[in-house]
């Protein structure tokens, strides 16, 4: 799971997908050698990142990553087509109009359009990246048509053009209970005419391996009816997406042939052999190689893996990201490793929900050498894998936090959005004494204990099944809950983490409870419902906390010249909520117990109060820095003799953000508009 939460200049709590977070900006001292901040339009602001400990790599390391993240680009546009049917002809019609229009370039209405291209790239298409809503342009279909299309020489089909105007399609992932999730999502892991009914009877029969070791059934498929039937197109070397996914094989076989160790070159094996055969068992074959290769200074995350974007939890998203290890960071995060089952005998869960023996958890800071599909240009700060049960069970998991990107973020800092919401002087302080610290560890508690923690009861089927749509959101506040919990304990001193154990755990609460009650709400249109997986997590544990406690008035609401704040009066109270609400997550995904789920996910998480939410966009307008950040990739060019040997791989940086777009495209345009 990835944490992929979008950066703000206040604080923001920071936890994941497979978590998705980005931590809180806080005050630090700003590097000026290097420029993080790229440029920024609409609702984003694009920064940049460094490699930290590349030029220290051999050469036979630098080719590894260069292969590596070859490998990881080559498999760009799947993510766009997975993301809606029509976002690679939309693309090529948008870039063509960006490269060869002829009328006025200067006029409002061309710079309204290369504003509406650029949020294209950056969501990968014509959806929101993190809404899920459709990408309004803020000129006219006639502009686009008689204008723009006609002085460019650009053909695009008339049910497209009216697609990008209408509200066709406005949804690529709805998880809304009452409607029909997946006719109502755009996103192309379906055929047009499935529904929910159609999915649920086709998992009914298909195969999903054995009892004790089920496979991630869908994962790498588009369920479609052909000729009546319902059918899986796989996503495989001659299959579905193969264009891509060949050139994907071949960069494989070129890390393979430099790989560390011989464990590395089975793993990557295992991988391309996956890619060939489409087969879900040796997929899950070579996540368990994956998870228990911990041997190099070089990983990878690479497949078809976050299935956020299924409104039933089925398929993955095409990502990858190329990691290189951080050493210092990562001795001392290994603690939290050294220490899981210590958390795990001492969560406030039901006895028999808790794990007799943690498998495995490794925990380390990486910093990222190059990142595509799902993960570019929005990426997540953690990760942790494989998302298979069974597989984290018996064979553990690799945890990581991405060191560089949240170094990035914190280059780019400040603290003017964390004074006008924090509701004293005392608040802040804390913030920016612990709320770094805070951030990083509650990332890595929600990832090597959180994601780790806890059991299903004999006979219940996985989340996807019994969750069903809740299975995301909860499963994300369920680890949030294990990293709030433990972030008020002593143990965090004990093991040398902190100096102030209390005063971190005040910092960290006081940040969850102003960003999942209000801050987050910056994200979001007045008047719409909060529907991003991390973003309701982060709302029905709060809300929920909040209600808890009225009655000591552990939370309190306080407006104050026309301004609300919530001030945390009794955090050893508020731990105990939490721990009350952390048990009952585990007992609901324990028992498969959709009810409840959907009771406290609806009850608490979805709503938004609008006169709060009024306020909070108010306050913030004075703010001009973007709610969401992403990054251009480094680009990493090798050196060759006259043999093509690779002599050395040098990292440059793009100048812009249309630069490396229009790099992809050309570099990296291996599927045809309709797959």
């Amino acid at each position: 799971m990835n944490i992929k939460q979008m950066i703000f200049g206040f604080s923001v709590a920071v936890i994941l997908a497979s978590c998705t977070a980005e931590p809180k900006k806080e005050t630090v001292k700003v590097e000026t050698e290097f420029n993080y901040s790229v440029e920024q339009f609409a609702d984003v602001k694009v920064l940049r990142y460094k490699i930290p400990g590349f030029e220290e790599l051999t050469l036979k390391e630098k080719e590894l990553v260069y292969y590596l993240t070859q490998a990881g680009l080559s498999g760009r546009d799947i993510m766009w087509d997975q993301n809606y049917r029509y976002n690679l002809s939309i693309r090529k019609a948008l870039e063509n109009i960006n490269q060869n229009y002829t009328g006025d370039r200067e006029s409002d209405e061309f710079k309204s359009f290369k504003t509406f291209l650029k949020r294209v790239w950056f969501s990968n298409g014509i959806h929101h990246h993190y809404s899920n809503d459709k990408l309004k342009p803020a000129f006219t279909k006639e502009y686009f048509t008689e204008d723009l299309l006609k002085n460019s020489n650009t053909e695009l089909s008339s049910e497209i053009i009216e697609i990008l105007f209408n509200d066709a399609d406005n949804k690529k992932v709805n998880k809304k209970s009452g409607v029909d999730n997946i006719l109502s999502s755009a996103i192309n892991f379906y055929g047009p005419d499935i529904t929910d009914k159609d999915v649920a009877e086709f998992y009914k029969t298909a195969y999903k391996g054995s009892k004790e070791q089920p496979i991630e059934a869908g994962l790498n498929s588009k369920l479609v009816r052909e000729n009546g039937k319902l059918v899986e197109k796989v996503w495989k070397s001659g299959g579905m997406y193969g264009a891509a996914i060949d050139n994907i094989i071949g960069w494989l076989e070129k890390a393979r042939g430099v790989a560390e160790n011989e464990k590395q070159a089975h793993t990557l094996a295992l991988l391309i052999e996956y890619y060939k055969t489409g087969s879900l068992d040796t997929w899950d074959e070579y996540c368990v190689a994956w998870a228990t290769s911990t041997e190099g200074n070089i990983d990878w995350i690479n497949g078809f893996i976050e299935v956020y974007n299924d409104p039933k939890g089925y398929r993955g998203s095409y990502e990858t990201i190329v990691q290189i290890k951080d050493f210092d960071m990562s001795r001392k995060m290994k603690v939290l490793s050294d220490n899981a089952q210590w958390f795990e005998d001492n969560a406030p869960l039901d006895p028999s929900h808790k794990k007799k023996n943690v498998v495995g958890v490794s925990y380390k800071t990486v910093n990222v050498a190059g990142e595509a599909g799902d993960a570019s240009p929005s990426t997540p700060i953690g990760v942790n894998l494989p998302n298979n049960n069974w597989i984290r069970e018996q064979h553990g998991s690799k945890s990581v936090s991405l060191g560089n990107i949240i170094g990035a973020y914190n280059n780019v800092g400040g603290t003017d959005r964390l004074k006008e919401f924090a509701n004293d002087e005392e608040e802040v302080r804390l913030e920016e004494k612990y709320g770094q610290i805070a951030d990083k560890l509650h990332t890595s508690l929600h990832e090597v204990v959180g994601h780790a923690s806890g059991v299903i009861n004999e006979g219940i089927g996985q989340p996807k099944e019994t969750l069903q749509n809740y299975a995301s959101t909860m499963e994300e506040g369920r680890a949030d809950l294990v990293g709030l919990y433990y972030l008020m304990d002593v143990k965090l001193e004990e093991l040398g983490l902190t100096d102030n154990y209390k005063e971190l755990g005040m910092a960290a609460y006081d940040g969850y409870i102003r960003n999942g009650l209000m801050t987050q709400l910056v994200r979001i249109n007045l008047g719409d419902d909060i529907e991003e997986d991390h973003m309701v997590n982060r709302q029905w544990v709060s809300a929920w906390a909040f209600e808890q406690g009225k009655k000591d008035n552990v939370i309190e609401k306080i407006v104050r010249d026309g301004k609300t704040y919530y001030n945390i009066n009794d955090y050893d109270k508020l731990r105990e909520i939490f721990g009350s609400l952390l048990k009952e997550a585990q007992r609901i995904k324990s028992e498969g117990d959709f009810e409840s789920a959907k009771a406290l996910v609806e009850g608490y998480g979805v709503k938004v109060d609008q006169q709060i939410h009024a306020e909070v966009l108010q306050r913030n307008e004075q703010f001009k820095s973007a709610p969401y950040n992403g990054f251009v990739n480094p680009v990493l060019v090798p050196e060759l003799d006259e043999n093509g040997q690779v002599l050395d791989v040098r990292v440059t940086h793009p100048k812009d953000f249309e630069e490396q777009m229009l790099f992809y495209s050309k570099n990296y345009n291996f599927l045809g508009t309709e797959n």
